[in-house]
Order: structure tokens, then sequence, then C-alpha cells
């Protein structure tokens, strides 16, 4: 007793030191509230000084409430202040743009983030207002800053928040000009946030220049430009942004590049943070495109896209007999590749370790320089050994990049634009995406993908299925032997199994607390019959899911 009454009166201390030192009344409320509550309230109270957030390749991503271990204005004064300070450490030049979805509190975020790099003599310029992530990227590029800050969560929950940093070139080198930072840059970043002080000695300056609508207007237009201006256009399309930001953009996007505005889910159109007609916004989970399929056949639509609540992610749903069916990210990142090549796009093709293997099968088929990199945009945009520029790369999770010049990261706007067109190119031909999936599959195989995802409540749980899986490594899958075994330690905490016919990536979630199993079984198609090889290889993906879940002891 003697030691938890020593613990709750070092909690109270920590919690009185925070609430000195935080400039938000909202939040020193909160907090007041909690302590309150003692001693009933204490483990809430712990979690919330469990530790700070940490910042990482990802940025700052957690729950909004008071406290170091939670995302608040104070958390976000100290990351901008020392974000602000390792640029000029680095000699790094130029204005800070910074952009914000519509998530609760994400204006204030940024705008706070302005008024410290403006109270340290640095130029702040912010977007307009809510908008896509991809804008933020092509800003950066678009205005030579040295560095983006963009405050979003991307597709979690409603109760969090996030902050994303991209480099300018003048930092970020020619690969990662307009791309999320990489180590050893996040650790710079995050030894500068934990130097900082009082957060009263933190100047404050005016909240930056607020950005014109001529810079949105020129992202609509490189935009659109990543199409072709004379092919098809007769396509109707239903779209959700599933109450993020991306509708107005997207929509621009689309009139300007020739096709018809898309049917917008009504009561998913306008941002909403709340997120009220989705269980989770994330267009990957069950029944978050529900309306957007219900919309896609009473419109007659030949397509239904929906972005996530940041719009850098693109979700595709195509019809399949008297209903709809998602595309895997892998299925969507195939076509778009394939087309790009047929188009004749020349130069490299990337995408992720835990990504579908047929991208590699197709580029060594056509020839075509490709790399394998790490999960993560910030590792696609910089793949390949610079012999070849990058001109494609995906990652299954939802994420397309079609232009790296325009936008060096993922990009839901211009991803929804290729697509469009390679639909609209097919119904001109009486054919379909599905078409030129059994295309693919019957020259290079199915590639069927799947993935198992564990949700845990205590992160320590992960690191235990991980030790787990390492301690009891499986050698068989689907009855065949694991012919390679691959531990990325200490870089990367990934473990990789093959077989001749299977392949499964383990890895923590770097946004989540989740560990995910990526899956995929490649099924030959000798005889030509594309439908039976994809009930087999659908037959093996659920067997081997039923195998890596006892491997991992679920």
């Amino acid at each position: 007793m003697a030691a938890d009454t020593k613990d709750l009166d070092e909690l109270r201390e920590q919690a009185r030191r925070w609430l000195d030192d935080d400039p938000d009344p909202a939040s020193r409320d909160e907090l007041r509230a909690v302590l309150d509550g003692l001693p009933g309230s204490a483990p809430e109270l712990a979690d919330r000084f469990a530790g700070p957030l940490t910042f990482g390749t990802a940025g700052l991503r957690g729950p909004l409430r008071a406290g170091p271990n939670g995302m608040n204005l104070a958390v976000v004064t100290q990351a901008a202040a020392g974000l602000v300070g390792w640029l000029a450490a680095q000699s790094g030049e130029g204005p800070l743009v910074i952009g914000y979805d519509a998530r609760h509190g994400s204006r204030a975020f940024a705008e706070r983030t302005a008024q410290v790099a403006t109270g340290a003599g640095r130029p702040a310029l912010l977007l307009p207002r809510p908008l896509p992530t991809p804008v933020l990227a092509f800003a950066v590029r678009q205005l030579g800053a040295v560095a983006g800050v963009m405050v979003t969560a991307s597709h979690n929950p409603p109760q969090d928040n996030g902050y994303k940093v991209y480099l300018g070139a003048r930092l970020g080198g020619d690969l990662g000009a307009g791309a999320q930072i990489v180590p050893p840059a996040d650790a710079g970043i995050e030894a500068a946030i934990r130097a900082v002080g009082p957060l009263a000695r933190v100047p404050l300056g005016p909240a930056g220049e607020v950005l014109g609508d001529d810079l949105v207007a020129a992202y609509v237009e490189r935009a659109a430009a990543v199409v072709d201006p004379t092919g098809p256009r007769d396509l109707k399309v239903a779209y959700t942004p599933l109450h993020g930001v991306g509708a107005s953009v997207l929509t621009a996007a689309f009139a300007r590049a020739g096709f018809g505005v898309p049917g917008v889910v009504p009561d998913q159109a306008e941002p909403d943070p709340a997120f009220p007609t989705v269980n989770f916004p994330n267009p990957e989970e069950p029944g978050a495109v529900d309306k957007l399929v219900e919309l896609a056949g009473t419109i007659g639509a030949d397509l239904a896209i929906a972005n996530d609540p940041d719009a850098d992610r693109c979700a595709v749903a195509v019809p399949d007999g008297a209903g709809w069916r998602m595309l895997r990210g892998d299925e969507v990142g195939a076509l778009l590749a394939d087309h790009l090549m047929r188009r004749g796009v020349t130069g490299l093709y990337a995408t992720t370790i835990v990504s579908s293997s047929l991208l590699r099968a197709m580029s060594a088929a056509r020839g075509v320089p490709y790399d394998e990199t790490l999960t993560g945009f910030k590792w696609i945009v910089r793949a390949g050994d610079g012999t070849a520029p990058l001109v494609f790369g995906y990652e299954e999770a939802l994420g397309y990049c079609v232009a790296p010049d325009h936008v060096r990261d993922k990009d839901g706007i211009t991803a929804a634009l290729t697509v469009a067109e390679l639909a609209a190119g097919l119904k001109a031909q009486g054919r379909s995406l599905t078409d030129r999936l059994d295309e693919l599959a019957a020259e290079f195989g199915v590639h069927h993908t799947d993935q198992l995802s564990v949700r845990v409540a205590d992160l320590r749980m992960i690191a235990e299925m991980m030790t787990r899986v390492r301690a009891a490594t499986p050698q068989t899958l689907l009855g065949h032997p694991v012919t390679e075994v691959v531990d990325l330690l200490p870089g990367a905490d990934v473990v990789i199994l093959r077989t001749d016919t299977t392949r499964v990536v383990i890895r923590p979630s770097g946004t989540e607390p989740k560990l995910k199993a990526y899956l995929e079984v490649v099924e030959p198609v000798p005889d030509g019959d594309v439908a039976t090889a994809r009930s087999r290889a659908q037959q093996s993906i659920a067997a081997l899911r039923t195998e890596i879940a006892a491997a991992l002891g679920q």
C-alpha cells in the first residue's frame, strides 16, 4: 500500500507540473477532473503519463487528451519547437508549410505550429482550409519549403489526431523532396523535442500566412495531367470521402480531367470529425463502404471509389455479379502498374516487402526496373539505386503513387483518376477491371493475398507474439517445407517465411496497436482456367490464415 501511495503521489506531482506548463485551459480542466477522481482514476492518470508520445518516422499519433501521452496543444507546441529548432540546427532555410484535416483540434494544432515557427523567425505558410495530405506533400515541393507539417490521423478512430513531417529538397535530397522523414531525421527531431524547456519560454509569433486557393488549383491541374487527355471518358463513378476532406479536391480533379463529376454519398460528403456513419473511418474495415456500394447500385455506376479521411489512400469497388466487390490493394496496385507499363511509362516500379509478389513477376517478364522496400511510402519514394527514376510505387494498404514528380507520397486523388482512366478505356472495349485482372492471372498465376490482423489493448502482447514466432518458427506451411526464414532485426521488426508457393510477412503495425501477418499464395494457371485457380487459392489462403493464427497463439 505504501508503494502504491508513493506511486500515486509521484503521478500527482507529474500532473501538477504538467498543469503548470500546459497552455490550453480546456486540457488543464480535463486533467484537473482526472485528478479530482483519484484514487479511482489512477489507472487513467497513469496511462496519460506512461511516457511521451514518441516522434518516429510516422511523426506523432495518439488520442486527443491532456498529458504527455496524448495529442494536445502542449504536446504540439513542444513538437513544433523541437522541429523548428532541428531545422535551424541543420541550417535549413526557407518557409515551413502546414496543412491540416478536419479532425478535432487539427486547425488549432496547425495554427500553433505556425506561431512557433514565426516566433523563431521562420516564415510559416498555412494551407487555406482543411485539405488532403497529398496537397500538403505537393505544396512542400511547389513552394520550395524547407519542410512541411500535416496535422492528421489519417484513417485512425475519431478520438485520435497526429502530426506528420515532410522535408523539402534542401534537407531531404532529390529523392526525399516532399517526402516523409526517415532516419536519422526522426531521431534528431525527437531529441530536439525532448530538449525543449518550459513551454512558457517558447516564443510565439503570428499564425503565419494563409495561402490562397491558387495552390489548390495548381495541385488539381497537375493531378488532372496524370491521365491521357485524349482517352475515353464515358464512365459513371460513385465516390465517398468517408466524412474526410477529399471530396472538393477529387471532384475538381475529375472535372478538370474531363470526367463526369462522381456521385458522392450525401451523408458522407462533408468533413465531420465524428465520422458518424462508420464504425471506423478506414475503407479497409468491414462496413465502411456500405453506403458507397449502395449509391453505386442506385446510380448504375461503373466504378466505386473511396478515399480515407485525409485522401492519401484510394479504395476501389467493382460490379461483381449482382453485387459489388472491393478490390484488394494488391489488385489495384497490379492494375495501375500494368496500365502504366502499357502506356509506355518507363522507369522504376516499386512496392514493399508486405505487398504481393505479382509486381516483381510483371517487372521481370517485361524487363522493367523493380525494387522492394520496407513498409511505408517514406521508403518507397526512395527506392532503387538511382539508375532509374521512380515512376510508380504502391503498398497493399491502399496507397499508390502514380506521379512521383507531382506528389512524392501516396496520393488517393491521382490514384482515383488513373483507375478511372483505366476503367473508361476498358469500358470502351466492352471489358472491365476484373477482365484485366483475369488476364494478369492467366499470364502470371493467381497471386492471392490476405491479411491477419491482431488488435491488442496492451502493446506488450505484440512483442510476445513476435517472440513466439521467432522461438517456434513454423517448419511447414500448407504441407510444404519452409525454405526461407528472413528476420530483419535489428533494422526492422519483421519476420518473413517462404515456401515454393506461399509467403508470410509478420510485423507490428507502424500506426495502430496491431500485429499484422501478410499472407500470399501463388496458384499457377496452366490450363487457362482462372476461376478454378482462384477457388484453389482462396481455399489455400484460408488454411494458411488458420496456420499463422495458431503460430501466433491466436
